[in-house]
C-alpha cells in the first residue's frame, strides 16, 4: 500500500486535492456560508476585508458566501449532466458494437446528425426555445454530450468484442446483457472513467459560458459562470470580484486534469507491465 502512495506523482495528489475541496463545498458550502446567498449585508463592490474576505458584488452581497453557495449549482448541474449523457451514450455505443449491422448504422448516423451542428448552437436553439430551468439545462447538455459518450463507447466495445474471452462468452450462448455487463463494461472501464473526467470539465465549463451569456442557470440561484458576467463591469475599476469565480472555475478545471492525466498515464503503465 505505502508503495502504491508513494508511486502517485505530485501533480496526481494536487488535483486529488482541489477535487476532494471542491466536493466538499459542494456537499457542505451553504452550511459554512457566513452570509445568506442573497443577503445584502454592505455597499456594492466593497473591497476584501476581515469580515467579507473576498469583498462584495454588484448588489452588496458576500462573494465568499455566495462562492460557497454556487458551487452547488456549478457543480451539481454539470455532475448530473455528465451522469446521465454517459448513462445514455455508454448502453447505445455498447449496443451499436454488439450487434452491428444496421443498428449500428442507424445509431451512428443519427450521432453523426446531431453532431454535425455544434454543440453551442444546439444548446441556444433549445435553450431559447424551452426556456433555462435547471432540468431543461441538463438534460440538454446531456443529450448532446452522449453523442461523444457514444462514439467512444462503440470504440472500445468494437475493440474488446473481438478479443478471445469475449468471443468465447459468445460462443457460450451468453446474452447482451452478459456480454456487456461481465466482459465489455469492466475491461472498458479504465478509458470510460478518464472520458468521464474530461466531459465533465467540458459540460463545467460549458455551463459557465452558458450562465455568462444569461442562458445557463438563472437568478436567484448562484453560479460561478453567471457571478463573472454580473461582476465583470468590476474589472474596469480596478476590482477583483469577477476574478474570484473565475479562478474557482479554473482551479477545478485544472484539478480534475491532473486526476485523469494520471489516471491515464497509471493505466498505459499497467497494461505495459501485463503485456
Amino acid at each position: 500500500m505505502r508503495a502504491k502512495l508513494k508511486a502517485i506523482p505530485i501533480s496526481a495528489w494536487l488535483g486529488l486535492s482541489i477535487v476532494t475541496l471542491n466536493l466538499l463545498v459542494f456537499v457542505f458550502g451553504p452550511m459554512l456560508a457566513p452570509y445568506g446567498m442573497n443577503e445584502i449585508v454592505g455597499a456594492p463592490f466593497d473591497p476584501p476585508s476581515g469580515q467579507f474576505w473576498f469583498g462584495l458584488d454588484q448588489n452588496g452581497r458576500d462573494m465568499f458566501s455566495r462562492l460557497l453557495a454556487g458551487a452547488q449549482m456549478s457543480i451539481g448541474v454539470s455532475l448530473a449532466a455528465s451522469l446521465i449523457s454517459f448513462s445514455i451514450g455508454i448502453p447505445l455505443g455498447f449496443v451499436a458494437a454488439l450487434f452491428g449491422g444496421w443498428v449500428d448504422t442507424v445509431l451512428s448516423r443519427v450521432v453523426d446528425t446531431v453532431m454535425c451542428i455544434p454543440v453551442l448552437i444546439s444548446a441556444l436553439v433549445v435553450l431559447q426555445a424551452l426556456g433555462s430551468s435547471v432540468p431543461v439545462l441538463i438534460f440538454t447538455i446531456a443529450l448532446l454530450d452522449s453523442t461523444r459518450v457514444f462514439r467512444l463507447a462503440r470504440v472500445v466495445a468494437q475493440g474488446i468484442s473481438v478479443l478471445e474471452y469475449a468471443e468465447t462468452a459468445r460462443l457460450r450462448g451468453e446474452s447482451l446483457g452478459w456480454l456487456i455487463t461481465r466482459e465489455i463494461l469492466p475491461n472498458a472501464l479504465p478509458p470510460l472513467i478518464a472520458e468521464f473526467g474530461m466531459r465533465f470539465c467540458f459540460t463545467f465549463l460549458f455551463v459557465a459560458g452558458l450562465s455568462f451569456l444569461g442562458l445557463g442557470i438563472q437568478p436567484p440561484f448562484a453560479d460561478w459562470g453567471g457571478m463573472v458576467k454580473d461582476n465583470q463591469q468590476a474589472i474596469l475599476y480596478g476590482l477583483y470580484a469577477p476574478l474570484f469565480p473565475a479562478a474557482a472555475i479554473a482551479l477545478l478545471t485544472i484539478g480534475v486534469n491532473l486526476v485523469v492525466d494520471w489516471l491515464l498515464n497509471s493505466g498505459n503503465a499497467t497494461q505495459g507491465v501485463d503485456r
